[in-house]
């Protein structure tokens, strides 16, 4: 809403400077750092001062002279040494509020690709996979909400060395048959996550036994004999469980794209072909990458420095690494391939799959305009790897557009280790958090995180209201535990390594999910009681519009303008990828809610015309609490 007011005021400055001055002009609008000084400011007249040579006072008086006023305008003042300050209708404005949506999708026609979660197949997802998945899954919400068409993939890497060692860990390890590793009990995933790291710690003991890793590769990537057969089920078993765990905190995703499939319809062949002919590869004859296709990169900016830039894409053995696969995938979703996967459902659900052979009649899949690849920092190099095969191929609008959301990784407060057992209290504290490590078996599986956080919530909730019980308790408590996890994850910048703390996280009082949805319980409470007593509790943006200005106080506006600047906040989320704005934006809304709370009570208020102002407030802080919160992924209960 805010946007538009700006938009509206810059032309119609624009307008008045070319009627006045016969001048072409960008106007600027700008938020005043002072609520005296207006809701919005254009320091024109300024900048105008040395194009006319003349003093800025004069011009801004000559500017706003006779200066149309849109009718969400209540005053316009030349203040200071010549800025327009605008001060808004601010019952007009909530009315506004009240009566349209937030968020205005506008009309956009490009189509983005979103790629995240992307768990190897091997064990059951951790904390760090949760990170990936909120921010991809926000990032998701918020650029739909800002009308592009986006497409949600989730990469399953089922022929990679991960999943590889599992299968040795079942057939050359534990010795198991295919029957038996299919009659294994749920949670399969739990089971592979133990299995994984006892079969590092068992190549560790001989590493000759890596020749079974290697022959399990081979076959993975040519599909064939029993070490394919098992690898297709242990994928499909781990990508089942993957998906549920991810279900709880409400992520879905439209396509799940196989690397298997990526070999099985030969991308990489096709994009190997187009990189040698391109040379943008070259076959080492000699040295540690004898027999192996490389990029060389020592010549690009973004290499220097390094000590060994090239990067193999074809090993020696024939074998494509994951970033020769990964070009090939990338140059798929721009549409660059020249062929297509075939496409069938996902276990007879909404969710579609990528295969080998033809498939089925499916949707469109594919042909972005721009890429989001959500991957943690740490894949930065190979990210940028991915941008120069594509520029190298000659494709350098889509190599622009390959972009890399990068996130930095999950660790554990010292609190929160000790709570799951991986610290004891006479263990030293753990600087910045304890790591974690697949190989060492030493992290946090995702379900056992939330099934903590939901006893947790419901110890919280008993506390608060001993009252509810039996199924209302359980749906309540995996609400609460939805959003303190969801924001946790979403709160923080992405170039913070963060430390994730039961006790921050479900905070009821602090920077937490709990808290924002309590602000929304507690004017739903209001409503309720009004309602209790015989009050009006709903209002009517007619109503709204009509509210004498003077009754609307500077701290009841100042909840009602943040709210109004909801549409600018979401969109720079969405321009600079920095989706904690969006979170920090709704913890803003809250904090002036919770303020507002005792200072301007609606039912011991008498004065009717009062109460309606500060009702239309609550209502107001709905309306944009319940947008971030859709954007979030948090839930909205009426009771906590």
């Amino acid at each position: 809403m805010l946007g538009d007011f700006r938009r509206e005021l810059a032309s119609l400055f624009e307008q008045r400077v070319r009627e006045l001055y016969d001048l072409g002009h960008i106007a600027i609008v700008e938020i005043p750092p002072r609520r005296d000084l207006g809701d919005l400011a254009l320091p024109g007249a300024l900048q105008l001062a040395r194009e006319l040579k003349r003093n800025p006072r004069e011009i801004g008086e000559e500017i706003a002279a006779d200066f149309p006023r849109p009718d969400w305008v209540s005053e316009i003042k030349v203040q200071g040494a010549g800025f327009l300050n605008v001060y808004l209708d601010r019952g007009r404005v909530a009315a506004g509020i009240l009566s349209a949506p937030l968020l205005d999708a506008g009309d956009r026609d490009e189509k983005i690709i979103v790629e995240h979660t992307n768990i190897n197949p091997n064990k059951a997802a951790h904390i760090g996979h949760l990170r990936n998945a909120v921010l991809g899954d926000v990032l998701a919400r918020v650029l739909r909400s800002l009308g592009h068409q986006v497409e949600v993939q989730n990469y399953i890497d089922d022929t990679g060395v991960q999943l590889a060692d599992v299968i040795v860990g079942f057939l050359d390890l534990r010795g198991l048959s295919a029957a038996e590793i299919a009659a294994l009990d749920e949670p399969f995933d739990f089971y592979c996550w133990d299995l994984y790291s006892e079969v590092g710690r068992w190549y560790e003991e001989d590493d000759a036994r890596l020749g079974y890793r290697r022959q399990t590769l081979r076959e993975l990537e040519h599909d064939e004999g029993e070490r394919a057969e098992i690898g297709h089920l242990v994928a499909q078993r781990i990508v089942k469980r993957h998906l549920e765990t991810m279900a709880r905190l409400g992520i879905s995703y439209d396509l799940l794209t196989h690397e298997s499939a990526i070999l099985g319809r030969e991308f990489f062949t096709r994009a190997f072909e187009q990189l040698r002919e391109r040379q943008a590869i070259r076959r080492e004859e000699q040295g540690k990458n004898a027999g192996c296709w490389v990029m060389p990169l020592a010549e690009s900016e973004e290499f220097a420095g390094l000590e060994d830039p090239d990067k193999v894409i074809v090993r020696s053995d024939g074998t494509a690494t994951y970033v020769g696969k990964d070009i090939a995938y990338q140059m798929w979703k721009f549409g660059l391939l020249g062929r297509d996967f075939g496409y069938r459902l996902w276990e007879e659900t909404g969710l579609w799959q990528t295969v080998a052979d033809d498939g089925a009649e499916h949707p469109p899949f594919g042909t972005a305009d721009r890429v989001i690849n959500v991957i943690d920092a740490r894949q930065s190099y190979l990210q940028k790897v991915v941008r120069v095969g594509l520029e190298r191929l000659g494709f350098d609008t889509q190599a622009e557009r390959s972009i890399h959301f990068a996130y930095e990784m999950v660790s554990l407060s010292t609190a929160a280790a000790r709570q799951l057992g991986f610290l004891t209290e006479d263990d030293d504290d753990e600087a910045g958090g304890l790591e974690m490590s697949g190989r060492k078996g030493i992290g946090v599986k995702a379900d056992d995180l939330l099934d903590q956080l939901v006893d947790k919530s419901r110890e919280e909730i008993l506390a608060r209201n001993r009252e509810l019980a039996g199924p209302q308790l359980e749906e309540l408590a995996v609400e609460i535990s939805t959003a303190a996890l969801r924001f946790f994850m979403a709160k923080a910048t992405t170039t913070r390594v963060i430390a994730f703390d039961f006790d921050e996280a479900l905070n009821f009082e602090g920077e937490s999910g709990p808290y924002l949805l309590y602000s929304l319980v507690r004017v739903g409470n209001i409503w309720r009681r009004l309602a209790e007593e015989g009050l009006e509790a709903e209002i009517t943006p007619d109503q709204v519009a009509a509210l004498p200005a003077e009754l609307w106080q500077d701290d009841l506006w100042d909840l009602v303008y943040a709210v109004a600047q909801t549409g600018g906040r979401v969109r720079a989320a969405g321009e600079t990828l920095e989706l904690s704005l969006v979170a920090r934006h709704a913890l803003d809304l809250a904090q002036k809610l919770n303020a507002l709370y005792h200072k301007h009570p609606i039912l011991q208020e008498s004065d009717e015309q009062m109460r309606a102002v500060r009702l239309a407030t609550t209502h107001v802080f709905a309306a944009g609490m319940r947008t971030l919160c859709d954007l979030l992924g948090l839930p909205t209960p009426e009771r906590m």
